[in-house]
Parts: C-alpha cells; structure tokens; sequence
C-alpha cells in the first residue's frame, strides 16, 4: 500500500516580490489539530513572515484553517508558530537581517519523510518594480517558447 500523498503549501508571490539569497529548512512548533489540517492542505503562508522574537525566530500570519473533528481542542487559525533552527543559524540569521531591506519569508511548507511538518524560509531582499516587469516579461518568454515547440 503506498502511503499518502502530503500535500505542500507554497508561497507563489515570495519569488516575486523578493530575490532569494539563502534558503534554511527548519522544524515548526504546531499542535495536534495544526497537523490534521496540514494534512489536509488547509492552509496558507501567503501573507506570512518571520520575525525574531528575543533570540528565537517565529512565523507570523501563517492561516492554519481549525480542524473539523477538533472542536474542543481546536486552535487558532492565526497566531505566532516558533521555527526551530541551530542556535548558529539563528545568530547568523539575525546578524543578516541587520541588513538594509532583508527579512525573512517562508517559501514552502511540507512534510518530510518521517512525516514531520518543515518549514523553508529563505533570506530575501526586496525586488524594486522594475525588477518584478523583468521576472515577468521573462515568464511570458519562457511560456511562448514552449507554446511554439
């Protein structure tokens, strides 16, 4: 029997309104109803971002949509998620972000193989406008090519 597919929620709009620098893949504290909607794939970090809090690195705005079946025990669709990284990344992230116009921002959230929720965030630098007309004129490109072929 072949095991379920796990859905995986991306953040589309990240690559265009931002330049990647680096990526870092870490864990992410959820509670039990949190994972059943994952499973599900009711969820979105469209709008999320990171954020350092103290000296530990939290997801914000990630909409996590409540578990049916959870009622009681059910969690609230929006609230802060901490990401759990190496001590070393965390201070290498927070010496980065002293940087003019870099944040952070999840790319993607999925499950690993083990069957653990990860998280990827990247380090990200603002793209201007014109920037966002270059991305895009280059998709169009890519896309007339392989209508042409």
């Amino acid at each position: 029997m072949a095991a379920p597919v796990m859905p995986e929620i991306k953040n589309r709009r990240a690559a265009f309104e931002y330049f990647f620098l680096e990526t870092h893949e870490c864990g992410i504290m959820l509670v039990g109803s949190e994972v059943k909607s994952l499973r599900l794939g009711d969820a979105s970090i469209t709008e999320a971002f990171c954020t350092f809090i103290g000296n530990e690195l939290y997801l914000r705005n990630m909409r996590i949509q409540p578990f049916e079946k959870a009622k009681n025990f059910a969690h609230e669709p929006i609230r802060d998620r901490k990401l759990l990284l190496h001590r070393a990344e965390l201070r290498k992230l927070q010496r980065k972000l002293k940087d003019q116009g870099v944040t952070i921002v999840p790319i993607r959230s999925f499950f690993a193989k083990n069957g653990i929720v990860k998280v990827e965030i990247a380090l990200a630098k603002g793209k201007k406008t014109y920037d966002k007309r270059e991305t895009l004129k280059a998709k169009d490109l890519k896309r007339d090519l392989e209508r042409g072929n």
